[in-house]
């Protein structure tokens, strides 16, 4: 067996810390195209403040996504989480989702889902998953964008045991739990496209931004 890749990952962190970024990048967005609007004051006291003011725009977003690209480029990793061990023996790759279920005792479940990535055939990749607040998960494996060919669910009665799933069948344990999965996996793309807009829009923005501070200073 060997080693595809291995990513590690607190779902509960990362959930939080992507929905936060979102609206970051929204906000970024807003100042850089401030900053922009701020090069019609070229001098005099407005002109100086204008500077000040994308300086202070342009080492402010600059500091945002080097903290960005340094986490997500980092292993995160806690003590006190699940290992997790995905192994396709199937013949194809297949594009792997997780979705951890949390179940309240007054409230509706609600549900966090992590994306491990794509397997390929005899390989395997390792997940960590915080189940502090949860006791099952689910797995969804995609062949193509929408066509889910498996699906498993498993409980997590002793949450100091790690475990090994190994894929060998093409199988569908719940069709109503499946689709419940599928549509929080939606959601998930679905969100990540829109950051992954938010983002580039912003990158953009920073390049013009710095450009024209370089320009005006020669």
């Amino acid at each position: 067996m060997r080693l595809c890749f291995r990513r590690n990952a607190v779902l509960r962190e990362i959930f939080n810390y992507l929905y936060g970024m979102f609206y970051l990048f929204i906000l970024l967005f807003i100042l850089l195209s401030a900053a922009l609007l701020a090069t019609i004051f070229e001098s005099g006291k407005p002109g100086l403040w204008s500077r000040i003011f994308r300086i202070a725009v342009v080492v402010f977003a600059t500091g945002i996504f080097s903290y960005y690209f340094v986490t997500r480029s980092l292993t995160q990793f806690r003590k006190d989480s699940l290992t997790v061990q995905l192994i396709n023996k199937l013949p194809f790759p297949l594009d792997f989702y997780i979705v951890k279920v949390q179940t309240g005792k007054d409230s509706a479940p609600t549900y966090e889902t992590s994306h491990p990535g794509d397997i390929r055939s005899g390989y395997y990749r390792i997940e960590y998953l915080d189940m502090t607040d949860s006791d099952e998960f689910w797995i969804a494996g995609f062949m193509g964008n929408k066509n889910m060919v498996y699906f498993s669910q498993h409980a997590v009665p002793n949450k100091n045991e790690d475990q090994i799933i190994e894929i060998q069948n093409y199988i569908n344990q719940s069709q109503k739990l499946s689709e419940t999965a599928a549509t929080q996996i939606e959601s998930l793309k679905f969100g990540n496209m829109k950051t992954a807009i938010w983002m580039t829009l912003d990158l953009l923005l920073l390049f013009l931004n710095i450009t024209l501070l370089i320009r005006r200073r020669k």
